[in-house]
């Protein structure tokens, strides 16, 4: 059974055998539609951006769905070895370095005016708060767990604008969709239990063998669900701020504020034990860095500026099936009937609920 969380004084899960998604952008009304994409970076969409989607793009916007899906993964490699608030640290230094290379290629200043202050600090402190869910969630629950309650964040997106802020609408499909993937979501519970009674060995062995690797938990559960919840808040959020900070210098501002604030509260409740260093787990540090933070960032760019954003969001639907795939090659997760039909599930109801609305609908 996985050790409790790290707290203060505690070490992190040293020698343990063995992942925001993300949002889209609302700029001034000259500058950017508005629409939510997979991933971490708010970036500007071209209203006029229409062309259809050939073979190439859609292979693209594919990969970046997958790329993303194998986020948790990474994570639970790097929790291997680090803290999972340090593996954050890390993780958003590789992400503000590429932006900050990114921001002089496009000749973007990153000079923030007085009007600018607050909501980048509020978006890094969000942007803490989710993260650090999520990395403390993976750390002690499943890489397949992790990549499927995350992406539970439609729920809240679609239910704070259409209740709160009032900028979209619920309708009957979006609906459905979100009945759909809440129904997936919850059948993943069940293994959760599963575990925690293979742990105090009232079930047969060979399961509490099989879950060894990653079991899951439902403190982990609870702590991924708060973290979606969160990203959820951090999307629309972000939406609002981008109508006063232009996007690549909100992202780049909020991820140093995020990595100051994991760094301090690394330094205040984590010790790391240099001697376990582990190979996978500097892959999973540069994967979440370099390939998510960079890769996926720029393929999303490139895309945008031919392609519009609802077309390309629609292929967010893989990324809990691929991050599910992942977990079970890369971390043997077990692929029981329960974890396949709520794989399928949440991905159909992030389908519904991303695809294209008809106005008469």
């Amino acid at each position: 059974m996985r050790p409790p969380a790290t707290w203060p004084g505690a070490i992190g899960r040293h020698g343990k055998a063995g992942r925001e998604s993300g949002e889209l952008s609302e700029t001034e009304p000259k500058q950017a539609a508005i629409d939510v994409l997979p991933g971490e970076a708010a970036l500007p969409v071209d209203p006029h951006a229409t062309r259809p989607l050939d073979v190439p793009a859609a292979a693209l916007a594919l990969l970046t769905a997958a790329l993303w899906g194998g986020t948790a993964v990474a994570v639970s490699f790097s929790v291997d070895w680090l803290p999972p608030l340090a593996v954050a640290a890390i993780r958003f230094t590789l992400g503000a370095a590429f932006l900050l290379v990114w921001c002089r290629w496009e000749r973007s200043s990153l000079r923030l005016r007085s009007d600018q202050l607050v909501p980048a600090l509020l978006a890094g402190l969000l942007l803490f708060l989710q993260i650090g869910t999520f990395n403390w969630g993976l750390w002690l629950s499943s890489s397949s767990h992790g990549t499927l309650l995350i992406n539970t964040f439609v729920f809240w997106v679609v239910g704070l604008e259409h209740f709160v802020t009032r900028t979209d609408r619920l309708t009957r499909g979006r609906l459905l969709g979100l009945i759909v993937a809440a129904a997936g979501a919850a059948l993943i519970f069940p293994a959760t239990f599963s575990s925690g009674a293979a742990a105090d060995g009232s079930t047969a062995s060979g399961t509490a063998a099989r879950l060894a690797a990653d079991p899951p938990s439902l403190a982990g559960d609870l702590l991924l669900l708060s973290s979606a919840m969160i990203l959820g808040v951090k999307i629309v959020y972000t939406k609002h701020a981008l109508r006063v900070v232009e996007p690549g210098k909100l992202i780049f501002w909020h991820n140093v504020v995020g990595v100051a604030a994991f760094l301090a509260s690394s330094l205040v409740l984590e010790r790391i034990d240099w001697s376990g260093f582990q190979w996978p787990a500097l892959w999973g540090l540069l994967y979440q860095g370099v390939i998510v933070a960079g890769l996926c960032f720029a393929i999303q760019a490139v895309l945008l500026k031919r392609h519009s954003a609802s077309r390309i969001a629609v292929f967010s639907f893989c990324t809990p099936l691929f991050g599910v795939l992942a977990a079970v090659v890369f971390r043997g997760d077990p692929l029981s009937p329960w974890l396949m039909v709520s794989a399928v599930a949440v991905a159909l109801g992030i389908w519904l609920v991303t695809r294209p609305v008809a106005p008469a609908d």
